[in-house]
């Protein structure tokens, strides 16, 4: 648990996102659920960049990046890359850091 309520709500986000899109590899037929996993997942990346891994570990599992990129070619898997992007992009905008 951190200490700071920011870090704590986008882990709880990230918990929500990954919880509701499980099963998402067998949902081809929509792509929000590839999306918001996406989202999570890029989520998690930044989180660890930003130094808090044992936090994003003991809160959440996150896929293996290449389960999801070797289709990025369809349109799922395309919604999950942009999920991926704004997830990592938009959890750095929202704490203030720069990507590194």
């Amino acid at each position: 648990m951190s200490n700071d309520p920011l870090i704590e709500r986008l882990l709880e986000l990230a918990r929500e996102l990954t919880h509701d899109s499980e099963g998402y590899l067998d949902r081809q037929d929509d792509p929000q659920v590839w999306y918001n996993r996406g989202y999570a997942n890029g989520m998690a990346a930044a989180l660890r960049a930003l130094g808090h891994g044992a936090l994003v570990d003991a809160a959440l599992t996150s896929d293996v990046y290449d389960t999801a990129r070797d289709q990025a070619h369809l349109p799922w898997g395309k919604a999950y890359e942009h999920g991926r992007e704004m997830g990592l992009s938009e959890t750095y905008e929202i704490t203030g850091t720069a990507a590194s």
